[in-house]
């Protein structure tokens, strides 16, 4: 029972942090998009990619967030918040922000025990 309230908390803990991202960035979508896009001006990447990108990163971030707090299609969605930290993790690494990829890492190894640990994910809309 341990396991699975660790689990619990842990997907919570998750999905308040994705969801407070994505709410946070939401009230404020062209200030954040155009924010991230002026942080990547000097980046390789194409500056039209990384404003769709950074327009649609809230929308996904609050998803994510929501669907990990209620437990819904938790094995698609903790798979879908790993992609999109490697996203960010290769855009971080074309701007050389190194701080920021390490706070990525860390949440990267949190996906890592939701996705390896899904067995354990009892209290959840999946289980009912």
């Amino acid at each position: 029972m341990n396991k699975r309230t660790g689990y619990f908390f842990l997907r919570i803990s998750m999905g308040i942090n994705f969801f407070g991202h994505g709410l946070v960035r939401l009230t404020k979508l062209q200030d954040f998009a155009g924010g991230m896009t002026t942080g990547f001006e000097k980046s390789w990447l194409p500056q039209v990619l990384v404003h769709a990108f950074s327009t649609a990163l809230p929308f996904l971030e609050f998803t994510i967030g929501l669907l990990l707090m209620i437990g819904f299609k938790t094995r698609i969605v903790t798979m879908s918040g790993a992609s999109l930290i490697v996203m960010l993790l290769f855009g971080c690494s074309t701007v050389e922000n190194w701080e920021a990829m390490g706070i990525q890492m860390i949440y990267a190894g949190l996906f890592y025990i939701l996705i390896s640990r899904i067995e354990d994910n009892s209290l959840a809309l999946d289980r009912k």
